[in-house]
């Protein structure tokens, strides 16, 4: 490995990042500083915009340290924490197993690599505000010749390829600049005067001149919410694409996606496919997190060093209501119509119908405890753990019309109030921000409204709202498995025991509390082999069920594990838990608020 010069700066933290062998997937560092007296060392354990400790320090590998050039023991103080003794230059050489194909670590191989600085650097405790200088090499792998780097790390001295030194601001914007190295494909496209690129790692053919065309008209109207602010030199969309997967990071100027494949429009293909949509919507989701997480963010997560759990009982406000625009901005866009975003709104409106949870768990309850919930599922979680972004997002929804029908603001007032007075200062917002403000600007009292939605498990009033607005809101029965809500040409099916199959097998994925499968002892992991003596596939079930009249008593056969059990299960009629948004008839002074609400 290179060595680094120092020079003669104190306050200067260097690190090198090599990649001698991708097929071990491990990247090398070496950083270089110096200090008076003992250092105290810590990496991360968890990283911002996602809530579950993750231990970064486990996947560090042979720890070694010299001060002015003698090796030095290493005094281990915690799981993420160590500290040298001595005095003057310190050394540090370790490695990092880097194997997550997720967004929020780090991966290597041949084909990829990325990381997040949470994933890799430890920080010198008392250097938070040093500046950071980075050297990432170019691995010499034949199979990583065509290695391209892309991030919005500040770029000091680099080659064509992207390779070279970079350098941070402190220790917050080391760990908020992931990079991405690939033979990716780049895509460059202006929103306002503000350079943006979609970048893509792995095999994809794809409309590109589509695709950024979408993201820039979707990235517009986001920023003329917060009308031009906050200023930024470039952003990137950073995209792993696999054969399936979805998900994404916020970062300050950037953010880390997975996405498949079959996600984007081909040249030729003008429809506006459901796969498309979902992804133009996750860009539209971790493009507002600029301002809604990143930038207006908690005071608890603002204070964190992110060494154990930061709590709030807000994250209904950073992810719910971001979950409530991202679809709202691609209606505000253009590329969807009224009509779909109705049916969007009712799928998510669906998914909180269909989860018991919302019964049992409140959303603050829900936003406070997604350290051990959310980021943790299990077989149970539908029946108790409710998804805060999901009924955030239904809230924001009940919110805005609230504000609409009742004030002269909307919850882009709220929005832009955040921003100024919390987001642009680098101010984190009090615990209720979002509710204290909302009811500032409007002056209504909304109180009521506040301990309905957040703190109690009361059913929203989606519905009477809509209605305000000259919106159809109705309850129906299911049609199938795939039925996710929103508007339907399909027959309902009539029978119904409570239990959801994993797709495409008779695997039961969960059980819902109260139901006839759980009162006949079904569990999620069983494996149903018959009913009624007949066998039982993916795609009889449904029309099996509905072959019963209501009540009937039925054996069913099913494995649990490698033993064959019988039960008999009662036959019930389906439940009404799927909604269909519509736009309808309504008087003048509903036309005029969907009209300011939806344009139609």
């Amino acid at each position: 490995m290179k060595t680094i010069v120092l020079d003669a700066a104190p306050n200067i933290v260097r690190y090198q990042v090599s990649i001698p062998d991708p097929r071990s997937h491990r990247y090398a560092l070496r950083c270089e500083l110096r200090a008076q007296g003992p250092v105290e060392f810590r990496l991360p354990g968890w990283i911002r915009g996602s809530y579950l400790v993750r231990d970064f320090s486990k996947h560090v590998i042979g720890l070694r340290a010299w001060r002015n050039g003698r090796e030095q023991a290493i005094e281990r103080l915690d799981k993420r924490s160590f500290r040298l003794a001595g005095d003057g230059e310190v050394v540090l050489e370790y490695e990092v197993n880097a194997f997550d194909e997720s967004v929020r670590k780090a991966f290597l191989d041949t084909r990829r690599g990325f990381f997040n600085g949470s994933s890799l650097f430890y920080c010198p405790r008392g250097f938070e505000q040093a500046r950071f200088e980075i050297r990432i090499d170019k691995p010499r792998d034949a199979l990583c010749a065509d290695w391209k780097l892309a991030t919005t790390l500040t770029a000091v001295e680099t080659d064509a390829d992207g390779f070279g030194l970079y350098a941070a601001e402190d220790y917050e914007a080391l760990i908020d600049h992931p990079v991405e190295m690939a033979a990716f494909q780049r895509y460059d496209f202006d929103v306002d005067g503000v350079p943006h690129a979609l970048i893509l790692s792995g095999r994809v053919e794809l409309d590109a001149q589509r695709v950024t065309a979408d993201l820039a008209r979707i990235c517009h109207v986001e920023r003329e919410l917060f009308r031009q602010q906050p200023q930024l030199d470039r952003f990137l969309f950073l995209t792993n694409v696999v054969g399936a997967g979805y998900g994404g990071l916020e970062h300050r100027s950037s953010t880390a996606l997975i996405c498949s494949r079959g996600d984007f429009p081909r040249v030729g293909k003008p429809e506006l496919s459901r796969e498309y949509r979902t992804f133009l919507g996750l860009c539209s989701h971790e493009y507002f997190h600029l301002w809604n997480v990143k930038r207006i963010t908690a005071q608890a997560f603002l204070e964190s060093d992110l060494g154990r759990e930061a709590y709030t009982r807000d994250l209904w406000h950073y992810e719910g209501v971001t979950s409530y625009y991202d679809d709202l901005f691609l209606l505000r866009a253009a590329i969807i119509e009224p009509a779909l975003y109705l049916d969007l709104l009712a799928e998510s409106a669906t998914r909180l119908q269909r989860a018991p949870a919302r019964l049992v768990q409140t959303l603050e309850d829900a936003s406070f405890e997604t350290w051990i919930k959310y980021y943790q599922p299990d077989e149970n979680s539908v029946n108790a753990s409710t998804n805060y972004y999901v009924k955030g997002a239904l809230v924001a929804l009940c919110l805005d019309l609230v504000l609409r029908l009742r004030s002269t603001i909307t919850l882009d007032d709220v929005m832009r109030t955040l921003w100024t007075r919390y987001g642009a200062p680098g101010i984190g917002v009090p615990e209720g921000g979002l509710a204290a403000v909302a009811q500032e600007l409007s002056g209504l009292d909304l109180g009521g409204f506040f301990d309905r939605a957040l703190r109690s498990t009361e059913e929203l009033p989606l519905a009477e709202l809509l209605q305000e607005f000259g919106i159809a809101a109705t309850l129906r029965a299911s049609t199938s498995a795939l039925d996710d809500g929103g508007r339907t040409q399909s027959k309902a099916q009539v029978r119904w025991v409570g239990l959801r199959l994993r797709p495409g097998e008779t695997g039961i994925a969960h059980v819902i509390a109260g139901s006839p499968a759980q009162r006949a002892g079904l569990s999620a992991g069983d494996q149903l082999v018959a009913l009624d003596g007949l066998r039982i596939t993916a795609q009889n079930w449904a029309r099996r069920l509905d072959a019963y009249e209501p009540g009937a008593r039925v054996e069913l056969a099913y494995f649990r594990g490698e033993e064959l059990l019988t039960t008999r299960i009662d036959i019930a009629d389906a439940p009404l838990d799927t909604w269909t948004f519509t736009l309808a008839e309504a008087d003048a002074e509903r036309l005029a608020r969907r009209q300011a609400w939806l344009g139609v």
